[in-house]
């Protein structure tokens, strides 16, 4: 005998296969695509703090949009600045997960702060003038003329040590017209025509060439400035941050420095 179906139990077998149809799904290949949506939503983004020395500003932000487009999910910060002033942030507990110099000196008086230094780059100096040379500079020697207005990094920042030495060297006694605290503010007096020369890096003078032009300084008579990077002791992400240090040394990152007229490591 067949058994009869009331309208409460049909009603009751509708709502139970109405439930069934969501979980059946659930159960087939869409549970994948759940699973890797949840882990990309979840996934949080790494934010690196670095210092750099400042004849790194323009090359570093390329070089950190090509680690940020190869490293997903991580996001670099750059904070630029004279070498010196740097290493007093960093004394001084500034939040920061990296730090590059423009010399090795600065970064050994920092062994208490950061890790094991690797040098990435290399640099040479020049002497920078207005556009078309109008001083007609052909040497350091020119620069001892009284009647040039010469302008130099202070003496504590690594290009101001740098200049100093290939001056002394060539017993070249120069009076500046002032000290600057990096070699960005170097250039720009040159820049602006508020000095006929001063010395700066030669990447430095590559980033204005409508507005300066470089009179080179022979092997001989240069100083070779080096680029220790180093990872922060107190860096809140330090896998990321010693993970950047090591990309500065790839060739991915070598050929952004190089390209920028860095000399290799």
């Amino acid at each position: 005998m067949s058994q009869l179906v009331t309208p409460r139990r049909a009603a009751a077998a509708l709502v139970t296969a109405a439930l069934l149809v969501p979980l059946a799904a659930c159960g087939n290949g869409d549970s994948k695509k759940d699973e890797g949506a949840g882990k990309s939503a979840g996934g949080a983004t790494t934010e690196l703090t670095v210092l750099a020395a400042s004849s790194l500003t323009d090359v570093f932000k390329k070089a950190g949009a090509v680690y940020e487009k190869e490293h997903q999910g991580t996001k670099v910060k750059f904070s630029f600045a004279g070498s010196q002033e740097l290493a007093a942030q960093v004394k001084q507990g500034a939040p920061a997960d990296a730090l590059v110099t423009a010399d090795t000196k600065t970064m050994d008086g920092l062994k208490a702060d950061a890790g094991t230094p690797t040098v990435i780059a290399r640099n040479r100096l020049v002497i920078a003038t207005g556009e078309g040379n109008p001083k007609k500079i052909s040497g350091l020697k020119d620069l001892a003329d009284s009647k040039l207005k010469v302008v130099l990094a202070a003496s504590e920042v690594p290009v101001g040590r740098y200049g100093k030495q290939v001056l002394d060297a060539q017993k070249i006694k120069v009076k500046p017209v002032s000290q600057e605290p990096n070699v960005r503010a170097v250039l720009s007096k040159v820049e602006l025509g508020e000095a006929d020369a001063g010395l700066v890096y030669r990447t430095d003078a590559a980033t204005a060439p409508k507005k300066v032009d470089a009179v080179d300084i022979p092997d001989a008579q240069n100083a070779v400035a080096s680029y220790p990077a180093a990872t922060l002791k107190t860096s809140k992400n330090a896998a990321a941050a010693a993970a950047f240090v090591k990309w500065l040394s790839t060739p991915e990152a070598q050929k952004t420095l190089q390209g920028a007229g860095f000399q290799k490591p």
